[in-house]
């Protein structure tokens, strides 16, 4: 079965590239022409004071392995807000091709990673999940599932992606379950639900297929050992989600459910979250995650046979960002020495990796580096 897809071969050979730099390495290779360059991937040139979430570095990694370059990086984690996030140096023919995926890499997995971290501070300690799978395309599954557990979120959905990342998926039941038992029949697949799925797996029953939320919260602590309900009422028929939420938690707990814990799914953003936390215990996030808007990352030239070179609106010259101590993040230019902590480090040297990617590290990273800039900027 064939899928619209470009496969792993491709991207590794630098096929998934736009045109024109396979015509750039025809002209280099016509005139015998290959020059030393230091390239740098920035978002913006200064300081904004809007902090973003660096994301997507791994497959980077495995992108440029073993071609004769040296690269530096942000580790994955940290929180930028302009200046470069990754310098390569080598023969310009020697990566050019690569251009194109490596920017896709990043850009979408930074710009999920930061609206990650977003719902996570909203959330205030409350139990974020990873629902946006269904949003993007299956191939980039694992992609999206890495960058929203960067960025902070406690667990993910997708099956696939959780394999290739190593991280467990997990998850309940849908609309569908119930429906099919049918209109009244929510104990039977509540129930059916409990007998059938391992143990381990917690007990979370939707409560809004067919009745009000508090009749079908009710009804579903009494028919199994319950760990929690979990309320996705569509936008249409939404109404006020928090005034909801407090109906069904004054009714559980006046029947004895105290320990029935409540969650809320169904295209939550960073407000929503924010105006519920105090009365639910959990939320499941999709599109705010998925559908980001890509950081606008570009990959340029500012250092052409050890001469400061860069075309109009870039700034020339190799560069490092720093960490001050008050969480400023600083542009200058390399070798001025800066009262901070050097942030741009070597993962490959001469082609082979020096760094090796780390997925509990980034996501602590990430959860340190909020605390010390003040994320998200007001």
């Amino acid at each position: 079965m064939q899928f619209d897809l470009v496969g792993a071969e491709a991207i590794a050979e630098g096929r998934a590239t736009d045109a024109y730099f396979l015509r750039t390495e025809e002209t280099l290779d016509g005139a015998d022409h290959s020059p030393e360059v230091v390239c740098e991937v920035t978002a913006d040139q200064f300081p904004t004071g809007q902090f973003e979430v660096f994301a997507g570095i791994t497959d980077v990694m495995a992108l440029l392995e073993g071609l004769p370059i040296t690269v530096h990086a942000l580790a994955e984690g940290t929180m930028f807000d302009g200046g470069p996030v990754m310098r390569i140096e080598g023969e310009y023919r020697a990566f050019c091709r690569y251009e194109t995926a490596l920017l896709g890499f990043l850009s979408g997995a930074s710009a999920q990673a930061t609206a990650a971290r977003e719902v996570v501070e909203a959330a205030d300690g409350r139990r974020v999940l990873s629902f946006g799978a269904r949003h993007v395309h299956p191939a980039a599954t694992a992609a999206l599932e890495r960058a929203a557990l960067v960025g902070g979120v406690d667990g993910i959905s997708h099956v696939a992606a959780g394999e290739q990342i190593g991280y467990q998926a997990g998850g309940t039941m849908p609309h569908a379950l119930v429906l099919c038992f049918g209109a009244g029949e929510q104990e039977l697949a509540w129930q059916a639900f409990d007998e059938a799925v391992d143990p381990s797996v917690p007990r979370i029953a939707l409560a809004d297929t067919f009745d009000d939320e508090v009749e079908e919260a009710i009804r579903a602590a009494e028919a199994i050992d319950l760990d929690g309900v979990r309320l996705d009422t569509t936008a249409s028929r939404r109404g006020d989600m928090r005034h909801i939420a407090r109906e069904v938690r004054w009714e559980l707990d006046s029947q004895g459910h105290e320990d029935v814990e409540i969650f809320l799914s169904g295209g939550l953003g960073p407000a929503a979250i924010a105006e519920t936390r105090d009365v639910v215990e959990g939320f499941g996030v999709g599109s705010y995650i998925s559908n980001a808007a890509p950081v606008d990352f570009s990959m340029d030239i500012v250092e052409l046979s050890g001469e400061p070179l860069a075309k109009r609106g870039k700034l020339s010259g190799v560069k490092q960002v720093y960490r001050t101590a008050d969480g400023e993040h600083l542009v200058s230019r390399a070798g001025v020495t800066v009262d901070g902590e050097a942030l741009l480090e070597p993962i490959i040297e001469n082609g082979e990796i020096t760094r090796e990617p780390d997925l509990d590290g980034a996501r602590r990273r990430c959860a340190t580096e909020t605390g010390r800039v003040g994320f998200p900027s007001a």
